[in-house]
């Protein structure tokens, strides 16, 4: 069987493929592992040294955070750590010097003093270099995302990574081999994970509220195509570039993380894999060149063959429940991440809003007996910190909520909501899609980045695993 998959892959030209800083070959495996399938789920020889599922960190009263990225998303979990009780702001780093100077005039009348790092691209460094920081935040291009992160938990450093973790097999792979061996959190910080309705539909399905789950979907569909092609959104137009140099489902984690923490994904089952169709791109190519006809800026983007506008991707799970996630940032539709849960006795679904539940086949349950659900089944999370949490904002109030959820649980010694095995397989996904699409919608199998461990690891479950001491400041 070994030989007729090594076999197959270098008839199929899986064997020469190679993708972005490694490719998707390094990740599955290279001939010069020791055994090609030595591993026949994961595709890579691989034992797991430590694991991190479920594995609470000893506890940090005080902690002492550092932020690498201060363009979109970094300066919004700097000022949500301000908040929570316990952290000191000691660092913050980005190659613009007037982005951590613009942080910095908002933390320090907040009582923080934090040392800035700008100006060459390895300033980032020297923050992860010092011993007086706990965390690391890592808000930067996704192609820095995981060598940013080896370095700092190589330092010492828990991290904490914007989506998606990483975006090559790869890359997954040394998150894991690395967060093993350190003994380091590596979470990717899915902030979907931690909406109200998506919290809710967590807890029910704990409840068994859905009964026996067959099928979820998930999806991001927002249109960014004014965004991608401005000068000012992405710095040096990485994200436009990512969109013409890459294909697949380049954004997956936001519709997909929530739906696998309902599925159980990594702690009693596992994602085992995937097929990936799209669209041609109707949009990117065009816009490119007609904005290049008016603006020669733009001449390096009109010969691009961008990913396509629509991207589906289907996943079939070890206990055979099914998983739909979509992609499109550039049509005009309305936003949606749909956050579809359905199961033998009940179903959710988020999109169109409002989000709606139904248990039978003759329609959505009315809005006085959603709100009896909803007041059942609401997690302590929101119970305490939700209210606080929508009047800080940041995307309704999810975004805090997770970041208190990260210092609550590093206070605690708690182990996190999401750990480096999610932060590896759902970002994996982008990578593989990819591959998918490249050939003609074949199937591929996803690693298994847990060596095993999905069996026995816990699920997560927000009820029992609460500290909930670390108070809220607002000013």
């Amino acid at each position: 069987m070994k030989n007729n998959r090594r076999n197959f892959l270098k008839a199929s030209g899986l064997a020469g493929l190679g993708l972005a800083g490694g490719g998707i070959l390094n990740g599955l495996a290279s001939e010069s592992k020791s055994s090609l399938f030595a591993n026949p789920v994961s595709g890579r020889p691989y034992i797991q040294k430590f694991n991190m599922s479920g594995y609470g960190a000893p506890k940090i009263e005080n902690v002492r955070a550092g932020f690498i990225g201060l363009g979109s998303r970094g300066p919004g979990h700097v000022m949500n750590l301000t908040k929570c009780e316990g952290v000191q702001i000691v660092g913050l780093s980005d190659l613009l010097k007037e982005n951590v100077e613009k942080v910095q005039k908002r933390v320090e009348p907040l009582g923080h003093k934090p040392t800035l790092y700008s100006g060459a691209p390895d300033e980032w460094k020297k923050l992860c270099d010092r011993k007086d920081v706990d965390i690391i935040y890592i808000a930067t291009p996704w192609h820095l995302h995981v060598p940013m992160a080896l370095y700092a938990m190589e330092m010492g450093k828990h991290v904490f990574i914007e989506v998606p973790a990483a975006v090559t097999v790869e890359e997954c792979w040394q998150m894991v081999e690395t967060s093993e061996r350190t003994k380091k959190h590596c979470m990717m910080l899915e902030n979907c994970c931690y909406d109200f309705f998506e919290l809710l539909t967590l807890n029910m399905a704990r409840q068994g509220y859905f009964g026996e789950l067959v099928h979820v979907e998930g999806a991001y569909i927002h249109n960014l195509i004014d965004l991608n092609f401005s000068k000012t959104g992405y710095q040096d137009m990485w994200r436009l570039k990512e969109n013409a140099t890459r294909r697949g489902s380049l954004y997956p984690t936001h519709g997909l993380g929530p739906v696998c923490q309902v599925l159980d994904i990594n702690r009693g089952d596992k994602l085992d894999y995937l097929v990936s169709m799209q669209s041609n791109d109707f949009q990117m190519a065009a816009k490119a060149k007609e904005l290049a006809a008016t603006d020669a800026f733009y001449k390096q983007f009109s010969n691009d063959t961008f990913n396509g506008n629509m991207n589906t991707t289907t996943i079939r799970t070890n206990k055979g429940r099914t998983i739909m996630i979509q992609h499109d940032v550039t049509s005009p539709r309305p936003y949606s991440r749909i956050h579809l849960v359905s199961g033998t006795k009940g179903t959710a679904m988020k999109y169109p809003l409002p989000g709606r539940i139904s248990n039978s086949h003759n329609g959505w349950l009315s809005a006085e007996e959603f709100k009896l659900v909803e007041e059942k089944y609401a997690p302590p999370i929101v119970k305490k910190v939700g209210e606080l949490a929508k009047q800080v904002g940041g995307h309704g109030g999810m975004d805090f909520l997770m970041d208190w959820r990260v210092i609550d649980c590093l206070r605690n010694g708690l182990p996190l909501d999401q750990d480096v095995y999610d932060a590896a397989a759902w970002s994996a996904v982008f990578p593989l899609s990819e591959w998918s699409v490249n050939n003609r919608s074949n199937s591929i199998d996803i690693p298994d980045f847990t060596g095993g461990s999905w069996r026995s690891n816990k699920p997560v479950d927000i009820d029992l695993k609460f500290g909930g001491t670390t108070q809220v400041k607002i000013k």
